[in-house]
């Protein structure tokens, strides 16, 4: 499997509180954790930072090579459960952070299956036989709209309250997460990546650019989301099994 990730702060805001991480686990296998924080002038910062500590640190630290798969979606939920906790206890503790949070994406991959958790609007992609394939499903207001028939894709793409989300880690003591298991080919490629991403580039864009080798796709993305506009920060974390 190859990793590749990268992270921009794009061409509006003044920090980038958006993080990720990835990196391989016994029995070869890989993880990657995208997180995009909000919540005031450093809140964001602090919330996505936390969340992709405490989950990094628990992969590596719980995984082991003969894990089951049970084992191995315990060891997501666990996760999430804890860095929603952490970023919750630290708002709480410090008024400067109060109402901080983040969203996450986030996957376990090993044996030709990905294992998936998300919670907010941080999406992930299976790039497979010239098809994309959006795996997760956003929590906010406009995909509601969408999926009740409302307004089209299109349309939540320049929809004024297109940045509301409902799922957020760190807001309240706990969160509903979505979790599910695909099956992954030799040379498919996950994409997990923030909305300064998804509220820029189409997704036959993402399709197109995907066949590339991970960095230079990375790369590209990147650039074109800057090239519309660039209104947020982006981020990218790339797996080709």
């Amino acid at each position: 499997m190859q990793l590749y990730g990268k992270s921009d702060v794009g061409l509006v805001r003044k920090s980038n509180q958006d993080r990720f991480a990835y990196g391989e686990l016994p029995g070869e296998s890989a993880w990657l954790v995208v997180c995009d924080g909000m919540g005031g002038a450093n809140g964001g910062n602090v919330a996505s930072k936390i969340a992709v500590d405490r989950i990094s640190w628990q992969f590596k630290s719980t995984y082991w090579k003969n894990i089951s798969s049970e084992g191995i979606k315990n060891i997501i939920i666990t996760a999430i459960y804890n860095a929603n906790r952490a970023i919750y206890q630290q708002a709480q503790s410090d008024p400067t952070l109060r109402g901080m949070g983040t969203t996450v994406v986030t996957a376990i991959v090993r044996d030709g299956r990905a294992y998936l958790a998300h919670a907010g609007d941080s999406r992930a992609y299976l790039a497979s036989d010239s098809k994309l394939t959006r795996i997760t499903t956003d929590h906010s207001i406009v995909q509601e709209l969408v999926s009740n028939g409302d307004i089209t894709e299109e349309e939540a793409r320049i929809h004024p309250q297109k940045n509301i989300i409902t799922r957020v880690l760190g807001v309240e003591p706990t969160v509903e997460i979505d979790y599910q298991e695909l099956e992954l080919l030799a040379g498919d490629r996950l994409l997990l990546c923030t909305d300064g991403l998804t509220n820029y580039v189409e997704e036959k864009d993402i399709l197109r650019l995907s066949v590339r080798e991970l960095e230079e796709c990375c790369d590209l993305l990147i650039s074109m989301a800057k090239d519309s506009g660039g209104g947020d920060n982006i981020t990218v974390a790339a797996l080709k099994y």
